[in-house]
């Protein structure tokens, strides 16, 4: 597996992108950096978005990648996957007409540039020869997490935005997942308001992790707030935590 990060950042800023990774040049986890990273080529070749939830940072990427499609008049249709709710505030929200043309029926109903495909929580799919399997998380709307198992037991479970869920580090740890992608998105000393609005803390994720039967070999970390990125980086490398990692724009994962 090798797992291009587009983008990792919790908000956006100079050499600061949205979320959007992309799993071997054809699948897309989140569609916060997209069509503003890859060129013309690469975003060809993407058939398949995940997406975690439909907060804008992590879905904008998507209305500008079906212009695209359309102006240079490529044969081409992309995925949009996601758990029901997802898909229908990324329908009438996004694709509405108003705010964006809806490219759910361009250039027809019958071959549209996009295509919304409801996945059903805890079902895995066959995508490339992976099994993706969308898992909920606790988030302020609607949202899910995406294990990713390939061949020779290879995983990847990425959280996108998240809160703390006992239920989802009891499931993740029985599954012996190799690396881990989770959030952690403000300092501990926000932690009131990491927990009201559905994200995490270097505390909340070492709480977190403490329930997991099997500790992922890789935890990397995504989403952090730029405006405090020195602080929740000095906590977490007092969790003393060799196998854990700080993402950044641009990296390869090799999973």
């Amino acid at each position: 597996m090798n797992l291009r990060v587009l983008g990792c950042s919790g908000a956006e800023f100079p050499k600061h992108r949205s979320p959007g990774f992309l799993l071997d040049k054809e699948i897309l986890f989140d569609a916060g950096s997209l069509t503003n990273v890859l060129d013309e080529r690469e975003q060809l070749k993407i058939k398949n978005i995940f997406i975690t939830h439909a907060h804008l940072d992590h879905i904008r990427g998507i209305p500008f990648l079906a212009d695209n499609i359309i102006i240079g008049r490529w044969n081409h249709t992309v995925n949009i996957l996601s758990i029901p709710p997802v898909l229908k505030t990324v329908k009438w929200s996004l694709l509405n007409k108003s705010l964006w043309p809806d490219m759910t029926v361009i250039p027809s109903p019958q071959n549209p540039v996009l295509n919304l495909v409801p996945l059903e929580l805890n079902q895995s799919i066959p995508v490339n020869g992976y099994a993706i399997t969308p898992y909920k998380v606790k988030h302020s709307v609607p949202a899910v997490g995406y294990l990713v198992e390939g061949p020779r037991n290879r995983s990847f479970f990425y959280t996108g935005d998240t809160g703390p869920s006992d239920i989802l580090w009891k499931k993740i740890g029985d599954k012996k997942v190799f690396c881990l992608i989770i959030e952690s998105s403000f300092p501990n000393r926000m932690g009131e308001l990491a927990i009201k609005t559905g994200h995490m803390t270097p505390r909340l994720l070492q709480e977190g992790l403490s329930k997991m039967k099997h500790i992922p070999k890789k935890i990397f970390i995504t989403h952090l707030k730029p405006q405090h990125l020195k602080s929740i980086k000095r906590e977490l490398e007092r969790l003393g935590m060799r196998n854990l990692t700080l993402l950044r724009d641009g990296e390869l994962i090799r999973i």
